[in-house]
């Protein structure tokens, strides 16, 4: 029997479309975010504005609280889960206050909108000797070994993402001070330490490894691939992956993983949250809490493993 395919949407009302596009454009040029947030939040609010179109809505006004909450009682009553619910009710109210600030929106009801707030999971962390087993596994003098060690160090030495990683030049590396500046999200530039290890790396790199992959269309670009380019993030991770798995028991981690590993670690070694929010580039210092949780639940199972009256 051949399944038959589901309709495509029809095409969102012209005044309601360009409200989009203008959104988008929004994040994309004024706010500095990134492809893939921007994409999410198109996402979401093409949805939002689909269900207001079926409604009867043809203009930006018509999206008012009752369209709103009707939205995500359909999502709700669709099985959504409550961090789907809270992500798509956060998209909104973004949406509807840049819409009132351009006289879309009479009043903004994205403020009045309230939404569950999403269980959060603790991310996975490595131990620090996991840690130190990663990168002290590749100990090859190929280039790629020679920048697979330096990727990894970094990564976890000075917790930056992985966009940031791979968008670093040779002079954002301050050798004399073991410090990188680092260009995080929306723009905003930040200087960050690395340690000792991470220099032995760099050098070794630079040295040994850089040479025999650079080309004229290099660049200034830190960390190559094969073909002479810029390092993709696609590479970082597929490089992550692969020598995570060869550390015994290590949870299989990305290089975001490294950098909760690094937040995480910082924190038990008695670093403060505000310094650790200040070399993770967060914005609010609530993003940085939730490695204070982390922290507590490792004490936690550590103390349950340990003390004979737990």
């Amino acid at each position: 029997m051949t399944a038959v395919a589901p309709e495509p949407e029809p095409p969102l009302p012209d005044a309601l479309a360009a409200a989009l596009d203008g959104f988008v454009r929004h994040l994309r040029l004024e706010r500095g975010r990134s492809p893939h947030t921007v994409r999410a939040y198109a996402g979401d609010i093409a949805h939002l504005l689909r269900h207001a179109a079926r409604l009867g809505a043809t203009e930006p006004s018509d999206v008012d609280l009752q369209v709103l909450r009707s939205w995500l009682a359909r999502l709700r009553s669709t099985g959504a889960a409550r961090t789907t619910l809270a992500r798509r009710g956060s998209s909104a109210r973004v949406f509807t206050a840049w819409a009132h600030r351009r006289g879309l929106l009479p009043a903004d009801p994205g403020a009045l909108l309230a939404t569950p707030k999403g269980h959060r999971p603790l991310p996975d962390v490595l131990q620090p000797d996991e840690a130190a087993q990663l990168v002290d596994l590749v100990d090859g003098q190929a280039a790629a070994d020679l920048r697979d060690r330096l990727a990894l160090e970094l990564l976890y030495a000075t917790g930056i993402r992985v966009a940031e990683l791979c968008g670093l030049d040779v002079d954002d590396v301050d050798r004399a001070r073991r410090v990188v500046r680092v260009l995080g999200k929306g723009g905003k530039e930040r200087t960050v330490p690395y340690g000792i290890p991470a220099e032995r790396a760099l050098d070794a790199w630079l040295v040994r490894g850089r040479p025999q992959w650079a080309t004229v269309g290099s660049g200034p670009a830190l960390l190559l691939g094969v073909r002479g380019g810029r390092i993709d993030p696609r590479t970082v991770r597929t490089v992550v992956h692969a020598r995570l798995a060869g550390v015994p028991g290590a949870p299989d981690l990305g290089p975001h993983g490294l950098r909760h590993s690094a937040a995480t670690h910082l924190l038990e070694g008695g670093a403060d949250l505000r310094s650790v929010q200040e070399l993770l580039g967060h914005a609010t210092l609530a993003t940085t809490q939730i490695y204070t949780h982390v922290s507590v639940e490792r004490l936690r199972t550590s103390y349950d493993r340990a003390h004979p009256r737990a």
